[in-house]
């Protein structure tokens, strides 16, 4: 009687796959070099596809060994998370969506049921269904450890974005020498106050600022937590050597400082941009004069 006809010594459905896909390294990587997946992510030549291939069978073969084969955790996974991560960006770069990646991922699995088919031929009818299954359950982890990598590195993008919106967003204008400024639009939130003040604070010490005035003209309103961080700001540039002037603060915004009860008293406020701005050359010493006026006839 053949050895796997024995119960007695037949191996766990996992222990077997991991064998299976020991034994049929070379063969699983040639055939997926030749599925869409890899073909377009892996341009170069087709060896750069049967590598990763072997590499991605590999780690497959660790998962099925320690029997955690739906276990998106498991380390063997963790060793390819980083070329997931490079295989899915390039496919959603092509303009794939992520039903579609996972199509291709499913797209795997029909070569490597067909081998482990002809690789057991002798096997009883339950443990190869069982064995199947394994790797079927197996491969449908890949793809959930694919999504989720996909989905990590697609939240690290959008948050890498928005700080950039939010710094692009934040501009800090030289008004003159000693006079920077700060007009601030839309809404604000926590996380745009933490730029606001470390943007202003940043250029206080490259302009050698001695003014800076920080107008929000273009803010509709701000919660407490918000009008928080700005007095915190106007603490921190004083801190720096700089004097902050707060500029065209709305009657809500007003209204709301009052509430709270902060102090004010050390902090200089303006009407609009241009009157905090005429306050700061005045303490600079240079004033502005309005040009003569000359006849309508003078030409």
């Amino acid at each position: 009687m053949p050895e796997h006809e024995a119960e007695g010594t037949l191996a766990s459905p996992a222990r077997e796959v991991g064998d299976f896909l020991r034994r049929r390294r070379e063969q699983i990587a040639q055939r997926w070099a030749d599925e869409p997946l890899f073909r377009t992510v892996f341009t170069v030549s087709r060896d750069e596809a049967v590598e990763a291939g072997k590499a991605l069978v590999d780690a497959l073969a660790q998962v099925a060994d320690a029997e955690r084969v739906e276990d998106p955790d498991a380390a063997g996974f963790t060793m390819i998370r980083e070329q997931l991560a490079r295989m899915g960006a390039s496919r959603s770069r092509a303009g794939l969506t992520t039903a579609q990646v996972s199509t291709e991922l499913d797209s795997l699995r029909s070569p490597v049921e067909n081998l482990l088919a002809g690789d057991l031929p002798d096997a009883p009818a339950g443990h190869l269904l069982a064995c199947t299954s394994t790797l079927t359950v197996l491969l449908g982890t890949l793809r959930v450890v694919v999504m989720q990598t996909a989905l990590s590195e697609g939240q690290a993008l959008i948050d890498r974005q928005r700080l950039q919106l939010l710094e692009v967003a934040t501009p800090v204008i030289k008004l003159w020498d000693g006079i920077v400024a700060v007009p601030l639009i839309g809404t604000l939130d926590s996380a745009r106050s933490q730029v606001v003040m470390e943007t202003l604070l940043e250029s206080v010490v490259e302009q050698h600022a001695r003014f800076a005035i920080l107008d929000i003209t273009g803010v509709p309103t701000v919660d407490s937590l918000v009008a928080q961080h700005l007095m915190k700001t106007v603490a921190a540039a004083r801190l720096m050597g700089a004097e902050c002037i707060v500029s065209g603060i709305r009657p809500a915004i007003a209204q709301t400082m009052v509430h709270l009860g902060l102090d004010l008293g050390a902090v200089v406020t303006r009407a609009g941009l241009a009157d905090a701005l005429a306050y700061a050359l005045h303490k600079l010493g240079a004033d502005i004069v309005n040009a003569p006026s000359h006849g309508a006839g003078t030409r």
